[in-house]
């Protein structure tokens, strides 16, 4: 599984640990990748991500899972996301349609 946050798209970093005697080792930097459940409520359950604490800071700022994903494009999304945006549309017009 990649290291890529699904929200941010942060990604690990790659360079040099340089010693005193100026060896070097090749080192990555990992980003600070934590498994989150947000609740959806125009899905009725929660959904599970895999993001960094940047990305999840992101989430909540814009209202959550929905408000989120609803409103960004589908260009900045990743696959996972654009599944669960797919869903979201489903549920969106099935509960429209059940209220008219």
């Amino acid at each position: 599984m990649a290291r890529v946050c699904t929200v941010t798209g942060k990604k690990p970093h790659f360079g040099n640990n340089v010693s005193h005697a100026n060896n070097k080792t090749r080192r990555r930097w990992q980003p600070n990748l934590q498994i989150c459940s947000f609740p959806s409520e125009i899905l009725g359950k929660s959904v599970a991500m895999r993001l960094t604490a940047n990305g999840i800071r992101t989430v909540e700022h814009n209202g959550g899972l929905d408000a989120w994903l609803i409103s960004t494009r589908d260009s900045r999304l990743s696959e996972t996301a654009l599944k669960i945006k797919k869903q979201l549309k489903k549920a969106q017009a099935r509960i429209a349609k059940a209220a008219a």
